[in-house]
Parts: C-alpha cells; structure tokens; sequence
C-alpha cells in the first residue's frame, strides 16, 4: 500500500465513521458498467464541497488491490449489486490529488517530472519482482506493470482542472498538461478505468480536445451520474426526520440544483452542517470570499449586470452553455460568465429548459453581499 498506489481503505473508513453520511455506494455500479469498455474514460466536474474527493476516495477502496474492502462496503447499497464481487479489490489503483503536486512545484513541468517519479517509485516497491525495461520512462513502466501482474490500472485525479483555475492565461501549460494526460491515458491497455473530478469541464482547443476520449458529467449535463451531483430530496428528507429538522426550510436554504425538472439536487455541505450546528446559515460559500464571485460579475458582457439583477429577484435567465471555452479567463458574451457561475455552483442550470436561477437563500445572500459596494449597482430594493 503506498501513498498513491493502491492507497488502501483509510480515507474512504473516515467518511463512514462520520456523523452524517449518506450512502452513495451505487456509484460503483456505474463505474463498473464501463470498466474495460469504450466508454472508460469519466470526467466528472461539481462545485467545490459537492463530495467530488470523498466519492474518488470510495473508488480507491473499493477497486484497490491493496486492503481487503469487504468490512467497508457489506453494509452499503452496492454489496447487492450484481456486479459488486466482480471488481471488488481486482485493480491496481493510482490515485493522485493533482493540487497536492501543483503546490510543491513552481511550475507545470516540475510537476508532471515529480507525479512521473512518485508514481515510478511506488510501483517499484510495490512490484519489485517485475524486471522493467526503463524506470525513466513513465509510460513504459505503467506497460510494464500491466503486463506483468495481468491487472488493469484504475486511475483516479482529483482536482484536475486546478492548473485551469491556477495557471488561468498561461495556455502553453494548459497544453503541456493536457499533452501528459492524453499520452499517459488515452488508447493505453493498461486503462481499466480513468475518472477525473474537478470543478471545470475539459478544455478545449479549437474545435477539438485533447482529451476527446472522455465523457464528460457537469452540471449543465450529468447524464447517468445525475444522483451522484449532491444530496437528492428524498436523502435530505431522511436526515431531516433523523435530526428533527423542518424539512422545508432546509430545502429554501440549500435547494434548486435543478439539473432536471424532477430531480432537486441539495448542497451536501451546506445540509451537512446546519444538522451538525442544527442551525440554518451560509455555509458553502464561507469556504471562498464573495470577491471570488464579484470578479465574474463585473464583467458586463451583454448587459449582464442588468441579468443579475433579475437572477436576483427570482427570474430564470436562458443560457447557451456550449460555447464556454471551459477555463477562467476565456469569456466572450454573458453566457459564458453565467456558465462558469453555474460550474461554480452560483447558479443552478436546468437541462431541459436551457435555463438558469439562482438555487436558494444561501446563494441568493452571496450575490446581493458581492454587488452591494459596486458602483452603479442598485441593491436597495433586493435586501433581506
């Protein structure tokens, strides 16, 4: 068991231990489903604190072949699926936080040269029976290991897109990330799975990506991963009657994810810490400055200072989200700073309709705090 590969059972452990938490288990029959197929390939983006780690982190227990995992999943909703056994502890794992190497570098070819060694490093101790042809060459090593113990690798990056959000103009790095993960992943045997979290879809260059060969789940398309984006009603119902909670007011607070029409998606850290306070507030958004969100919306593309305003009394605004060039500094019209607002979790983006609203009470409160000391901003009708 190392730090990276086949990183063992103890972080997933953590969250079961935890006073609240809510089984999402059957995650894993979906991963399963495109194991070993065309569609291997999952690139899953939220906003921050919407479970993206704790959920990588389940997968890691699960498919590692390092601790044995039953003790943690016996009781969860996936040990009755049909295909529980059949993947459980059968894959060599690489999981890798990729804000943890971009932090201790100074920049993104430092950091790819340190993930390349670390990564090398682990295997070697891990398979020191395997002859490798190159331990300087990263791909190779991964070929090699493959071949070797007849298992495919699950490989999961958490914080994908921090070099987006981190390196926002430098677009020649942006490029040499990107060039790294097309080499190291796509058309490769040794994928068995590969699923990427972050908080920004893929980004594109030009009119392809570097990247094509993933599915792409955000929160202007879930698709199949839909339960999978925060707490679903009928969970937050359960905690609510735990914690003898009024329901209603939970949803006002922390609702309006609505992805689709019939399906409300809750804040899960927000629900999480008003049962453990047992008290309504903001809570998501004290883990980020409302100056992030000022920055956005002073940008008056299409008089989108006017369509705040509307958000913010209650209308729903149409929005092209396909345009969005899938980054931080790329913007050409109001729909792509609205777009990342709704990546950000700001907004909430109803597929079926194309439109966009503000979700609830603890968002709505972070906009007026983030216009109410920008000039030429007309604030006094919308306080609460």
């Amino acid at each position: 068991m190392g730090d990276y590969v086949n990183p063992g059972v103890r972080k997933f452990q953590i969250s079961l231990n935890s006073e609240i938490y809510v089984d999402k288990s059957n995650l894993i029959a979906k991963t399963n489903a495109l194991v070993d197929t065309r569609q291997r390939f999952i690139c899953i983006s939220r906003p921050r604190r919407f479970g993206k780690t704790m959920a990588a982190e389940m997968l890691a227990a699960y498919y590692g072949g390092g601790d044995d995992a039953h003790p943690l999943f016996e009781s969860l909703n996936i040990a009755n699926h049909p295909t529980y056994e059949t993947h459980l502890n059968k894959y060599t794992v690489i999981m890798i936080n990729m804000q943890e190497f971009l932090s201790k570098t100074s920049s993104v070819t430092e950091m790819l040269l340190l993930l390349q060694s670390k990564i090398t490093k682990e295997l070697q101790k891990a398979y020191s029976e395997i002859d490798y042809d190159d331990m300087n060459d990263f791909i190779q090593v991964m070929k090699d290991t493959y071949r070797e113990t007849k298992r495919s690798f699950v490989i999961l990056i958490d914080e994908w897109d921090c070099l987006f959000r981190e390196y926002k103009d430098d677009l020649e790095s942006q490029k040499t990330y990107l060039d790294f993960l097309r080499l190291w992943l796509k058309d490769q045997a040794y994928v068995g799975l590969a699923y990427m979290t972050g908080i920004l879809p893929i980004k594109k260059y030009g009119t392809h990506s570097a990247l094509n060969m993933f599915g792409e789940y955000s929160m202007t398309d879930p698709g199949r991963f839909l339960d999978y984006f925060g707490f679903r009603d009928f969970e937050v119902d359960e905690l609510c009657t735990r914690y003898d909670v009024d329901v209603e007011e939970m949803k006002n607070w922390y609702n309006g994810y609505f992805v689709e029409l019939a399906t409300p998606i809750l804040n899960p850290t927000s629900v999480s810490r008003s049962l453990e306070n047992q008290r309504f507030s903001n809570y998501w958004n004290k883990t980020e400055t409302f100056e992030a969100l000022q920055d956005y919306i002073k940008l008056d593309f299409d008089e989108l200072q006017g369509k705040i305003m509307r958000l913010i009394t209650g209308s729903q605004l149409k929005v092209n989200p396909y345009k969005f060039s899938n980054d931080m500094s790329t913007f050409n019209s109001s729909d792509d700073v609205l777009t990342l607002l709704v990546h950000l979790g700001y907004l909430s983006y109803c597929f079926e309709q194309s439109t966009a609203r503000i979700p609830n009470e603890e968002v709505k409160r972070e906009f007026i705090n983030s216009i109410e000391n920008l000039a030429g901003w007309e604030t006094r009708a919308m306080r609460i």
